[in-house]
């Protein structure tokens, strides 16, 4: 299994790049928004990776972070998301909006992605959200465990951070004893209202949405 590759950017296309690795070339397929952050031709990049296999083809399909790779290997245990439709939506909102529109219930947030219709989008959402809180809960620990991609440290901190910040967030609710899933919610429905809260503050704003209403 390839999990990582680490070369040159040889050559930039709509939907993937080639990477040269020692001397050998790979086509890896990206989203949007992975592509976005890539640097130009000639120069070092890496990217963690995911191998699709069929009895006809070989891709591969490159992530910013770990955390980006899980959730894309969610996501196509969909029924009706396959890698096409999984890269589409990662590149629409990114990992961390997959993970806080799954966590509040916000299909439409998924029906943003192109050719992904409204029922699809609600399948998703239904399918995964009981996976949502553990899913975010593996984010800081996934980050910890490798560190950034390495292929642009100053683009790749802000989702690492995010996803350390929201996993470290749940775990501390989860210990106050509240429900993951109410507490995936609570930090999901935080994170989007302040996208570059750290753990202490997104705790605090959780804590204010699950706090009982007064009559």
């Amino acid at each position: 299994m390839i999990g990582k590759l680490t070369g040159r950017l040889d050559l930039r296309a709509a939907d993937h790049v080639l990477i040269d690795v020692a001397g050998v070339g790979y086509i890896v397929h990206c989203s949007e928004r992975t592509l976005a952050t890539l640097p130009g031709a000639g120069e070092a990049v890496s990217l963690y990776t995911e191998l699709l296999v069929r009895e006809d083809l070989l891709q591969l399909f490159g992530f910013q972070t770990p955390y980006e790779r899980e959730w894309h290997r969610l996501l196509t245990s969909v029924q009706g998301i396959g890698a096409k439709a999984s890269m589409a939506i990662l590149g629409a909102i990114g990992a961390e909006g997959v993970a806080r529109a799954i966590a509040i219930g916000d299909w439409s947030a998924i029906r943003a992605a192109p050719g992904v219709g409204p029922k699809l989008a609600q399948r998703v959402v239904n399918e995964l959200k009981d996976k949502a809180p553990a899913a975010m809960a593996l984010g800081g620990s996934l980050v910890e465990a490798t560190g950034d991609a390495p292929a642009a440290p100053a683009m790749q901190s802000g989702p690492a951070a995010a996803a350390t910040a929201q996993a470290e967030a749940l775990s501390a609710l989860g210990n106050l004893g509240y429900a993951p899933g109410e507490a995936a919610q609570a930090v999901a429905e935080a994170a989007g209202a302040e996208p570059d809260a750290e753990t202490p503050a997104l705790i605090r704003a959780a804590l204010k949405r699950l706090a009982p209403k007064e009559g």
